[in-house]
This record gives structure tokens, C-alpha cells and sequence, in this order.
């Protein structure tokens, strides 16, 4: 059954691809989302919040995994077409390729045509930082850490446990992941009860980040024309010195390649935060430094399932 599943995998890229998530359609992680802040209203107060936290974990782990895995059974215990068809569209909506290059491109049409009002008010839907200031290149820089983040976030770290353990396993890292973006936060009222998520999402994505930070190297455009051997050097020492364990893998490959600065000042809710600048930052980043990220998703997110494939062939071939 080892073909049907790589079946399944090659149709939902190919659809989230080219379709991605239709507009106004339910889509599950609205309703993972909703079940979250429900658990969350019952059990993130009063004591033991780092125990109860890790119970919101295992629920909702056992709950959307366990209605996918009930729903991929009965598909391919109806026909093995209907079960192929079911799992690449389970898969498909757990990818974010399309709606990623969709979301970055609102940013990049106003910000190339000089509309600077409207590229700010594009990038405040993709981020969590103050943009009413912000200039062309830290509206850029917005971006950009966006789309070099969640290359792994929301497509090779999916594809990676959807090849792992199909449609399940690619909506048991959704879940894990929508837990950390709800409750993994390090103030006082989930600091404690996101704890067990955001080590969660950590460990989930540790080889997905670092296997996509070294594609970013590897398969990309070199347009800062560094050598490899400096830019490798390069992303090893500045991933580490990222807040997050993960993200700078991702953050720092795309700066080495660009020839950029990432990180630095940003501002939530009025409050300054300064992060780690990263990156070699021969020029200052421009619009169009959008697009070029957009395009490493891309080809790193065809090589990644390129990869992934071909070592599931190899592995089922030799067992």
C-alpha cells in the first residue's frame, strides 16, 4: 500500500499547488482552532497549568488524528480510489504553498508599485508586528521572514510527516502546530500552560527546519554571490543565534542566499523588540527580494518532495 500513499502525497502537493484553499471554504483549522480556545476557556486557570496544558495536548492530538485516520480507513476500505482521492485532499489542505505565495504576493504588488500605505496594510495580515511605520525594506523584511519561516511551517515539515504516517500525520503536526501559534506564548497566561505545545511544535519541526535551511543553500539562486562554503558557514552560526531553535535555519539560509540582514527592531503593540540581525547584509532588501523568496519556497518545497519520495522508494525497495 506504500505506492497509494506516495500516490496520495504526489496528488495533494500537486493540488495544493496549483489550487491551494478556495476562498470562504471551511477549512479545518478553523475548527481545531475553535476546539482549542473552547479547551483552553476550561482548563488554563487556577493550578497545575504546565499538567493541564499537556492534557490539551494529547486531546486534541488524539482527537483530529484519530477522525482522520477514522476517515482515511473507511476511504480506502470503500475503494483504493477513493481512498487515494480522500488522503491527497486531506494532505492537500494541510500544505500551504499556494496560499503562502498568495499571501506574500499581496504584499509585493503595492509595495513595487509605491502604494506604501497599502503594502503595510497587506503584511499586517500576515504578521504580528506594527506596521503603520514600517518602510519598503522593513515591510520587505516582514515578508520575507514570513515565507522563509513557513517553507517549513507550512509545507516541508507537513510533507515530511505526511510521508512519515500519510493524511494523519501531516494533521497531527497541524494540531501540534495551531497549539503553539495559540497557546505557545511565553507571557503570564501561557507561559506555563503552552509549555508542552511549544515543545512540541519545537521537536516536530527540528529535521524539517534544518533539512529545508540546507536545501535553501543548496538548490536556490545564489544572488548575493557569497561561496558556499561561506554562506554554510554562515547560516550555521547565525541559526543559532535566533530566539526560535528552528526558525533560524530557515531565516538565516534565505539571508545568506539573498545577500541580506534579517531580524533586527520590530515593534508589537508599541513595544520594541530587538532580535538577532542575521545575514551578511551586503545591500539593503528591496521589494523584489519577495519574489525571490517566494521562489526558493517553491523550488525548495519540488526538491524536498523529490527527496522525500525517492528515499521511500529506496527504503520499500530494500525491505
Amino acid at each position: 500500500m506504500i505506492q497509494t500513499h506516495f500516490v496520495a502525497i504526489a496528488i495533494g502537493f500537486l493540488l495544493d499547488r496549483l489550487i491551494g484553499d478556495p476562498p470562504n471554504w471551511p477549512h479545518p483549522i478553523r475548527w481545531i482552532g475553535t476546539l482549542i480556545t473552547k479547551l483552553t476557556a476550561v482548563l488554563n486557570k487556577g493550578r497545575a497549568r504546565i499538567l493541564k496544558g499537556a492534557g490539551l495536548l494529547l486531546m486534541m492530538i488524539v482527537i483530529v488524528t484519530g477522525i482522520v485516520l477514522a476517515i482515511v480507513t473507511i476511504a480506502y476500505q470503500t475503494h483504493i480510489a477513493v481512498g487515494i482521492a480522500v488522503e491527497a485532499v486531506l494532505i492537500a489542505i494541510g500544505l500551504a504553498q499556494k496560499s503562502l505565495r498568495d499571501a506574500a504576493t499581496e504584499v509585493y504588488k503595492p509595495l513595487i508599485a509605491g502604494d506604501m500605505q497599502e503594502a503595510r496594510t497587506k503584511l499586517s495580515w500576515i504578521v504580528g508586528r506594527d506596521t503603520a511605520t514600517l518602510q519598503e525594506s522593513d515591510i520587505a523584511r516582514g515578508a520575507i521572514e514570513t515565507v522563509s519561516e513557513n517553507t517549513s511551517d507550512g509545507v516541508t515539515a507537513p510533507l515530511f510527516w505526511a510521508f512519515l504516517f500519510g493524511a494523519p500525520g501531516i494533521w497531527l503536526y497541524k494540531t501540534v502546530n495551531t497549539l503553539d501559534s495559540m497557546v505557545g506564548y511565553k507571557d503570564d497566561r501561557y507561559h506555563e500552560f503552552g509549555k508542552f505545545s511549544a515543545r512540541a511544535d519545537d521537536v516536530l519541526n527540528f529535521i524539517p527546519a534544518r533539512i529545508t535551511g540546507l536545501l535553501i543553500l543548496l538548490t536556490t539562486p545564489n544572488e548575493g554571490g557569497i561561496p558556499f562554503r561561506q554562506r554554510f558557514a554562515g547560516w550555521r552560526q547565525d541559526a543559532r543565534r535566533h530566539p526560535s531553535p528552528n526558525s533560524g535555519y530557515l531565516e538565516a539560509a534565505t539571508a545568506w542566499q539573498l545577500g541580506v540582514t534579517l531580524g533586527g527592531k520590530s515593534t508589537y503593540r508599541g513595544v520594541i523588540s530587538e532580535r538577532p540581525q542575521i545575514g551578511p547584509g551586503h545591500r539593503k532588501l528591496t521589494a523584489p527580494d519577495i519574489q525571490s523568496t517566494i521562489v526558493h519556497m517553491h523550488i525548495v518545497s519540488f526538491v524536498c518532495w523529490m527527496l522525500l519520495t525517492a528515499i521511500g522508494v529506496i527504503i520499500h525497495a530494500i525491505t
